[in-house]
């Protein structure tokens, strides 16, 4: 009775932490499956052990999943390696494809305090050891004589890889400014509200373009429309419901049912305006998104 009363202490303590490092572990992999895998991989590791002996559970963990991701990333990259070994290898020799017809870059999911997906496509140029010790320290603080356990390397060499990586983000292209993109789209949702034609027009550029998937058509979103006038008058007084939210990292908005997301926005802005809106009700695509209801 008693094991049975601590192992279900033990359980919700995990479960309290359980965020943090989906946190950590999604940063450090970029793939929302790889990360659930990782942070339960931690949650057996954390079974097995003498939990008596541990003194900071959070460090303890926090180690734990860092380790799990490492070994993911590393065996990840030995896997592109070889992979790509195996193309010289067989195949003939062909021009290298046009920089626009290269594939784009897998599209992460990010949660709730996310930065943007465009931080997982830097964070993926990076090597895992610089990775992991950018991310543990610079986003979550972690103490370089800590990280350096993990990667099993000096304080002052893990030092080093973590200012390296910051170097290397801060020279990638500009990440998306979520304070703009959530002053303009909240403007928007309000505006479009309490029915406010002029607001909506100042806030769309001349030539937005809207479209929504047939499934959103269905529900009541409407068809394709071009024009600042068209789409103001679609959605003024006409966003009734829609609650902000963070949209695959980027300020967006979602109409739900229950809790659950029945229709996500996405919204492209330039200059402060708003040049594009996709909304998207089909359930496979909205399955692939992550969502964070702001509201």
């Amino acid at each position: 009775m008693v094991a049975m009363y601590e192992s279900e202490l033990l359980a919700g303590r995990f479960e309290e932490k359980r965020p943090r490092l989906q946190a950590v572990a999604h940063r450090m992999l970029g793939s929302a499956e790889e990360a659930e895998d990782a942070v339960q991989e931690a949650w057996i590791r954390l079974q097995r052990a003498d939990v008596a002996a541990v003194e900071n559970l959070d460090a303890w963990l926090t180690t734990v999943v860092g380790r799990v991701c490492l070994d993911i990333l590393r065996a990840r990259t030995r896997r592109e390696e070889l992979f790509e070994e195996l193309l010289d290898q067989h195949a003939d020799p062909q021009p290298a494809a046009p920089a626009d017809e290269a594939a784009d870059p897998e599209q992460a999911a990010m949660l709730a305090d996310s930065v943007g997906r465009a931080l997982l496509v830097v964070l993926d140029t990076l090597e895992p050891d610089e990775r992991l010790a950018f991310v543990l320290h610079d986003m979550f603080a972690v103490p370089f004589s800590d990280i350096a356990a993990v990667i099993e390397r000096s304080p002052a060499a893990t030092r080093q890889l973590a200012s390296r990586a910051r170097r290397r983000v801060r020279g990638a292209s500009p990440l998306p400014d979520l304070r703009r993109q959530h002053k303009v789209v909240s403007a928007f949702l309000t505006a479009a509200r309490n029915g406010e034609f002029d607001r909506l027009l100042a806030l769309l550029a001349p030539d937005v373009a809207m479209r929504a998937d047939a499934t959103a058509v269905s529900i009541g979103a409407a068809q394709a429309t071009h024009g600042a006038q068209g789409v103001a008058r679609i959605f003024s007084g006409g966003a009734q419901g829609a609650r902000l939210a963070l949209v695959d990292g980027a300020v967006g908005a979602v109409w739900q049912a229950k809790a659950r997301t029945i229709v996500a926005f996405g919204f492209t802005l330039e200059d402060g305006r708003i040049t594009a809106i996709e909304l998207v009700g089909e359930p496979g695509r909205l399955e692939e998104l992550d969502i964070a209801v702001l509201e």
